[in-house]
């Protein structure tokens, strides 16, 4: 009955096209494997995650809803559609940035009727050549240039532009600021927030202390520390939380948040529920695209799929450092500090956490890059494109490298059919490989490869041969920033004491061995206001939770999380895994800074926490980790 029992779908009852029968035997067909549903659980998760920056919102459902899911997320009040015009157009196989903007009206209280404000102002930039996704969080009380489109340019708070001339306002600031082009912007209210994660079954958070105010004069929020599950309220409670720390702390918790989101929606969800989610997405989600184009199901599956792919530890929050803050809780950034964070999020240092890695645990780093002026480059044509090779040598020269010429005399590859950018390096000369993938860096979307004969004998004896495919378009990007950091000695002190006796008097009411942080943060102790925290911890209560708080002498709270729950999705993107004295700890990098070790055993899972804004270092970090013992140890 209906479209489906005719083939002209005249909605008609019909009998099928055999001799009718009272009985029939049959087969009914197998049902679908179940590794079918999650596979496309996990890559419908990441359709709108992907394009709205792994931040606000989530989109999904089977094919024909995903059609209209993204049409309905498109750009549609006005106030969108004429900031959408000032977007800068996307292209293919390059970098694209998204602004994402929360926002809020409130309806009671002191604030009662005034207009809009954006508490959260975020640039997402998801990079296919680098196969990274970088973030840049601005504080809301920033104090830049305002720019209002048709009005002029005053100094204020940054989020006064959306108040003073909405998502235009926002955008050209935030353009001004950075010197970036946007191709995508993403507004989100935040009753769509509170929507979206209860869609979502919450988002599973690792609150660093005890969070909590009824007072009626700002939000209200009571959270206990530890890994938990937060509804959307709370959630929307934590990244605004700012009365007893300041915006710095703010945007670290919301990038705490994204983090956190991105490794639950990476886990599988069923269609129902992926079904009903979307619906609150586009309720409550818009998309402006550059060029004034409309949303195409093609665009987001390419970044639904390059998310998915996302190697471990690619997610990079880059940060504004040397933030100042005025008696009025103004917000100021050097032209310096502000150039320097623009860098780190359009250029991520991809390779980051192995060289913080070989630094904290005393080695070198591997195979550095020689600069560039030792590097030795021939440039070849493999796209056909006249002129192509004389190109992309000229503009490596710009960057310092020494262009030789071909041994043919032409720079002409053997073929023309490159489509990506190939980057041969010569295995015998010393850090030819790091100096392959340095370069490859500046293409984008090339790719890295031992010189094979053919290439070898056009190569002129150069260190790196670069076969110029069609996806280049005539510029290089910028270098990404080494941030290898500097060896420091770990700033420790001995510490069984602080928390022995707190974990004697719980040790039988877990039901597996509890460690002791021997040695803590020199100018740490345990927290007076909520030490330890123990509960249950997993959807089903089945598994236990035990959470050291730790109060550092400048105010901020670093932990140490035990349980038995091996599974949590914090514990899914590790970036590094190192053996240290028959040890094996997983370390899980912010750039490069180590945010969590996690120490397994068979019993149990133990991780340490640094604080938001990653301030114990990560000599710090893993001697803290190294010197956990067994309680039933200690005397």
């Amino acid at each position: 009955m209906g479209r489906g029992a005719a083939v002209n779908g005249n909605g008609r009852a019909v009998l099928p096209p055999a001799a009718a029968s009272s009985v029939r035997l049959y087969r009914q067909p197998p049902p679908p494997r179940r590794s079918r549903w999650r596979l496309a659980g996990r890559v419908v998760s990441w359709l709108v995650v992907a394009l709205l920056t792994l931040a606000l919102g989530l989109s999904g459902g089977v094919y024909l809803f995903a059609h209209e899911a993204v049409h309905d997320v498109q750009a549609h009040t006005p106030a969108v559609k004429i900031a959408q015009k000032r977007l800068d157009v996307p292209s293919a196989g390059k970098p694209a940035i998204a602004l994402v903007l929360g926002y809020d009206r409130r309806f009671s209280g002191v604030d009662a009727g005034q207009a809009s404000r954006s508490d959260t102002i975020m640039l997402v930039r998801a990079d296919p050549g680098s196969k990274s996704i970088s973030m840049l969080s601005f504080p809301r009380d920033l104090v830049v240039d305002l720019r209002c489109p048709g009005g002029s340019s005053h100094r204020g708070r940054i989020n006064q532009a959306f108040t003073e001339c909405g998502p235009k306002g926002t955008l050209e600031t935030v353009k001004q600021t950075t010197g970036l082009g946007i191709n995508y912007l993403i507004t989100v209210n935040f009753r769509g927030f509170i929507k979206i994660v209860d869609r979502l079954g919450g988002v599973w958070i690792d609150v660093d202390r005890r969070y909590f105010n009824d007072s009626g004069e700002y939000s209200a929020i009571n959270l206990e520390p530890g890994y938990q599950l937060l509804n959307g309220y709370q959630a929307l409670a934590y990244v605004r939380f700012r009365h007893t720390d300041s915006d710095i702390y703010r945007i670290a918790r919301q990038q705490a948040f994204v983090r956190a989101f991105k490794d639950q929606v990476h886990a599988a969800y069923s269609p129902t529920k992926l079904l009903g989610l979307v619906k609150e997405v586009t309720r409550n989600v818009e998309v402006g695209v550059g060029g004034g184009k409309a949303l195409d199901l093609k665009t987001v599956l390419s970044y639904a799929f390059f998310a998915y792919d996302l190697p471990p530890g690619h997610f990079f929050q880059a940060k504004i450092d040397g933030l100042e803050e005025n008696s009025s809780f103004d917000i100021f950034a050097s032209q310096d500090r502000m150039r320097t964070a623009v860098q780190q999020f359009a250029n991520p240092d991809v390779d980051s956490p192995e060289k913080a890695t070989q630094v904290v645990l005393g080695g070198k780093p591997k195979a550095a890059a020689p600069p560039p002026r030792d590097t030795y480059v021939t440039v070849l044509n493999g796209n056909g494109v006249d002129g192509s090779a004389t190109l992309a040598g000229g503009l490596l020269h710009e960057r310092g490298y020494s262009i030789a010429t071909p041994s043919s005399g032409t720079a002409n590859a053997p073929s023309y059919d490159y489509f990506e950018t190939k980057v041969y390096y010569d295995p015998t000369q010393r850090g030819a490989k790091a100096a392959a993938r340095k370069v490859a860096n500046l293409f984008g979307s090339a790719d890295v490869a031992k010189l094979p004969p053919q290439i070898e004998s056009l190569g002129n004896n150069a260190m790196l041969v670069v076969v110029v495919g069609k996806t280049f378009h005539g510029s290089l990007a910028a270098a990404p920033l080494d941030q290898t950091p500097q060896r420091q000695a770990p700033s420790v002190a001995k510490g069984s004491e602080a928390s022995l006796q707190i974990l004697r008097d719980r040790a039988k009411k877990v039901p597996f061995p509890l460690m002791v942080p021997t040695v803590i943060e020199r100018t740490s102790w345990i927290d007076r206001t909520r030490p330890v925290r123990l509960y249950r911890i997993d959807p089903d209560r089945e598994y236990k939770a035990l959470r050291l708080v730790y109060r550092t002498g400048g105010d901020t709270y670093w932990g140490v999380q035990m349980t038995d729950w091996t599974k949590a999705p914090i514990l899914a993107e590790r970036n590094v895994t190192r053996r240290v004295k028959g040890r094996r700890y997983e370390l899980h990098y912010s750039g490069p800074k180590l945010h969590m070790v996690v120490l397994r055993t068979p019993k149990a899972t133990y991780w340490v926490t640094n604080t938001v804004l990653d301030e114990l270092s990560n000599e710090t970090m893993l001697a803290i980790a190294k010197g956990l013992k067994p309680l039933a140890s200690l005397k």
